[in-house]
């Protein structure tokens, strides 16, 4: 079986499920069974059955991006950024930028050795840059920021310890204790999914789109009233990317992002919940605050049952350059939580328990 590295990459057309077949199921295939996950041969034909949906779920849930099984754009792009290793190309700052596990990886050796590549999300952006040039100009090696043979083998001399602290996780839990303000700051406010993409129904044919950008519109209106300065990265009848909201996030200079979304699942689960971007090895100590203190919010304010919080790896919360969330406060396939969800009042009140958590978390931490 050859490296998936260097498996060829298909242009991502369509979305893939449980029944798909065709030459796009048989290279998702390939990719997972050179990442170590176990198909059963008589599926090798590029026929998506039992065990290739098994691989699939093993693969995202390993990725932090949700286990539903289906092969849709977040999916394929974590797919094809893991078959690189730190080694396998010359890595440099470009347009569009470098991603995958190796440069995942060559971010964390720069975090442990001290040189702060920002978040380890295995995209070279600027920040990443900017520590490879200051660990060539202190090991010695040329600082043209291009990751070859010479900076490889300084890392092979140094051998970072993997479990060394991450200065990006040093950095981010430091800017906790520094103290903002509410007032005049930039709130970017995602009303999840869109026209095109509507997400979850309820059981009387609600939609997650809309209840989204419902509670995003809600949320803007309450965050103007103490100050700040809201941006909706959507309207109503738009559906861009994840990467296109996050790069209008970026450019707005916003101080927190905020995805409004709701859960799904079985008709008897309730309560709300939060997501802030992390992984198995690394996570935002920022989004992990911002996303505890909503919780608390919505559960002493609103008596919601508190589900807690998760790290997820998707793509708004890791390509924005501020701490983000995604909210979810509430179930839209639960009977009882689909109508207060739907209701005014109910709505309202969640703005105001986000709003006062933003609030919060702009205040300087003890700790982080």
């Amino acid at each position: 079986m050859q490296p998936a590295a260097s498996l060829p990459i298909l242009l991502y057309v369509r979305i893939i499920s449980a029944g798909s077949r065709g030459a796009d199921v048989n290279d998702i295939q390939q990719r997972l069974v050179a990442l170590g996950y176990r198909i059963d041969p008589a599926e090798l034909d590029g026929a998506y059955g039992e065990s290739t949906g098994a691989a699939v779920r093993g693969f995202q849930a390993a990725r932090s991006i949700g286990r539903d099984g289906i092969v849709g754009p977040e999916t394929w792009n974590h797919l094809v950024e893991a078959g690189y290793r730190l080694g396998d190309r010359t890595l440099y700052l470009r347009f569009p930028y470098f991603r995958g596990d190796d440069v995942r990886e060559l971010q964390r050796k720069l975090n442990a050795l001290g040189f702060d590549a920002w978040r380890e999300d295995g995209i070279l952006g600027e920040h990443t840059d900017r520590a490879v040039r200051e660990f060539q100009t202190n090991t010695g090696t040329e600082a043209d920021g291009i990751v070859g043979t010479d900076t490889y083998s300084a890392f092979e001399r140094l051998r970072p310890d993997p479990h060394a602290a991450s200065r990006a996780i040093v950095r981010e839990a430091e800017s906790l204790r520094e103290g903002r303000s509410l007032a005049g700051a930039v709130i970017a406010i995602d009303g999840g999914h869109g026209s095109g993409d509507p997400g979850a129904t309820g059981p009387t044919g609600s939609q997650e789109a809309d209840i989204a950008f419902t509670l995003a519109e809600n949320l803007a209106e309450e965050l103007l009233k103490r100050g700040a300065e809201p941006q909706i990265l959507r309207t109503r009848h738009q559906n861009p990317p994840a990467g296109e909201r996050a790069k209008a996030a970026n450019a707005s200079g916003a101080a927190v992002c905020l995805s409004m979304h709701v859960s799904s699942g079985e008709p008897g689960e309730e309560g709300s919940s939060c997501v802030y971007f992390g992984t198995d090895r690394t996570h935002s100590p920022a989004g992990k605050r911002l996303a505890s203190l909503i919780q608390e919010e919505l559960g002493s304010r609103m008596g919601l049952v508190d589900r807690g919080s998760r790290p997820m790896a998707i793509t708004l919360l890791r390509e924005t350059r501020m701490p983000a969330v995604q909210v979810e406060p509430g179930f839209i396939t639960s009977p009882g939580e689909e109508r207060l969800l739907q209701a005014p009042g109910f709505v309202r009140d969640i703005a105001v328990a986000v709003a006062i958590a933003v609030e919060r978390f702009l205040e300087p931490a003890d700790e982080a």
